[in-house]
Parts: C-alpha cells; sequence; structure tokens
C-alpha cells in the first residue's frame, strides 16, 4: 500500500517537474486514449466555446484527469482496508470503486456540454431562419454548396461545425440527401427537417426548377422568420408580466409589512 502510494507521488511530481514528457506519453498512447471518445465530442466542444478551442486537447485533459481519479481512490479505498484484504473480494471492490469514478468523473465534462447543447436548442430555433434567410440570398447568385460554404464566416457560431461537417460530405462526393438530413437531425429544431430537404431539392434540376424551388423555400424560411418573431415577442410579454407579477407580490408584501408593523406600535402605546 505504501509503496503504491509512493509511486503515485512519484509519478505525480516527475510530471510535474516535466522530468516524464506527458506530451509525449499520451502522443504514443494516442490510439489507444482514442477508443473511448465519443462522436459528437467534437461537435459539442466547438458548439460550446467555439472553433478555436482545441477539442483534442481538452480530451486528453479529460482522460488525464480521469486516470488521476482513479489512482487516487484507488489508493485511499486500500489504504483504508487491512493489509489482508488486498487479497480476498475487497480488493477487487476498491478496484472497481475507482474505475466507477474514473468513468463518472470521465463522462462529467461530455455531460455538461450536451445539456448546454439541449439547453441551447431554443436558441438555435430562433437563429435557423434567421441564417436560411441569409443563404437564401447567397443560393442566388452560387450553387447550393458553393453557398453553404460561403456562409459560414457569417454563420451564427453554434452552426459552424455543423456546416463544415455537411460541406465536407458533400465536398468528398456525397451527393445524396444524408448529409443534410444529418445536419437536421444535429439540429432537431422546428422544421429542420422539411427545410434541408428543400436545400437538397435546390441543387437539383434545370435553372428553372431551381427558380421555381428557390421561390418555395423564400416563402418557407419568410413564415419561419415570422414565427420566430413572435416567438421573441412572447418571451418579452411573458418576461415583462413575471416582472409586473413580482413587483406587485414584492409592493403587496412591503405594504402588508408597514400595515402590521404600524398595528403593532399602536398597540404598544
Amino acid at each position: 500500500m505504501e509503496v503504491l502510494i509512493v509511486g503515485v507521488i512519484i509519478m505525480g511530481m516527475l510530471i510535474y517537474n516535466n522530468t516524464i514528457d506527458k506530451n509525449k506519453f499520451i502522443a504514443d498512447n494516442e490510439k489507444y486514449l482514442q477508443i473511448f471518445r465519443e462522436e459528437d465530442y467534437n461537435f459539442l466542444v466547438y458548439a460550446k466555446y467555439g472553433e478555436d478551442v482545441d477539442a483534442d486537447q481538452l480530451y486528453i485533459k479529460r482522460v488525464f484527469y480521469s486516470i488521476i481519479a482513479f489512482f487516487v481512490v484507488f489508493a485511499f479505498t486500500i489504504g483504508s482496508s487491512s493489509s489482508d484484504s488486498l487479497i480476498d473480494s475487497q480488493f477487487f471492490l476498491n478496484l472497481v470503486l475507482a474505475i466507477v469514478v474514473a468513468v463518472v468523473m470521465f463522462k462529467s465534462s461530455y455531460s455538461s456540454l450536451k445539456r448546454y447543447y439541449k439547453a441551447h436548442l431554443h436558441e438555435i430555433d430562433v437563429m435557423l431562419p434567421y441564417y436560411l434567410k441569409s443563404l437564401e440570398i447567397l443560393i442566388q447568385h452560387y450553387t447550393v454548396p458553393v453557398a453553404l460554404g460561403k456562409s459560414i464566416d457569417d454563420a451564427p457560431d453554434i452552426f459552424k461545425p455543423g456546416l463544415r461537417q455537411l460541406i465536407d460530405r458533400i465536398n468528398s462526393g456525397d451527393s445524396s440527401i444524408d448529409p443534410y438530413m444529418e445536419f437536421a437531425n444535429t439540429y432537431p429544431v422546428r422544421d429542420s427537417m422539411r427545410m434541408m430537404r428543400l436545400l437538397y431539392r435546390l441543387g437539383l434540376g434545370s435553372q428553372e426548377k431551381k427558380q421555381e424551388r428557390l421561390m418555395m423555400f423564400s416563402k418557407t424560411v419568410s413564415n419561419l422568420q415570422n414565427k420566430a418573431r413572435e416567438t421573441k415577442y412572447k418571451e418579452r410579454l411573458n418576461h415583462m408580466e413575471n416582472q409586473t407579477m413580482i413587483m406587485l407580490v414584492v409592493t403587496g408584501i412591503g405594504v402588508m409589512l408597514v400595515i402590521l408593523i404600524s398595528m403593532m406600535m399602536m398597540f404598544n402605546m
């Protein structure tokens, strides 16, 4: 037990003093560390922090902190056991506990990213029609894939990871509707499926059909914008009503307290 604790401390000191190159160790074993990486991890990181953040570095930190948590919990649980328990079932229970703590710590940051993304789906619902309107203007002058590529710089940050994946799949030769549906599944908000189907059809057929479909796309986007405006208006109205209700309640409580204090003062006179 003492040897294990001393070993962990020495290992930590060597890493802290750069005697052991942590980055080299991680690079040499990266293929093993990537096994547990979630498919949508990069997307969720970019959706929350923007594309300037190094998702790989954040993932390595997750792994590193989880490993530290495993050794710390394992060392403490063994320390609280008798020496004889190292060869019986208690040892394995301690090992399982350390693994569970490490897994919970590893998954906690991913769960936090998921919660953030789900909490901001409403914002996506409001922003999507305005992005599609700007995309509609570009489609009037370019093909749909080119317009999508040109729209990235001015698109809301939360859309950029999904747009890059969409464009990468199109540029790789996927001419099916699947990349568009993947984008719609990534942003499962109001009418996203329908809008992506319309967007896909815009890239098909002759110029005449494109104009007809563009008019339909434009009409649908305008309807979505109107719904987004109504949503914003209702939110502001609800906020004002809540603020008014809070003010009335606070005012009523204040008046009651003043009356109560006045009555108590009259009785004491």
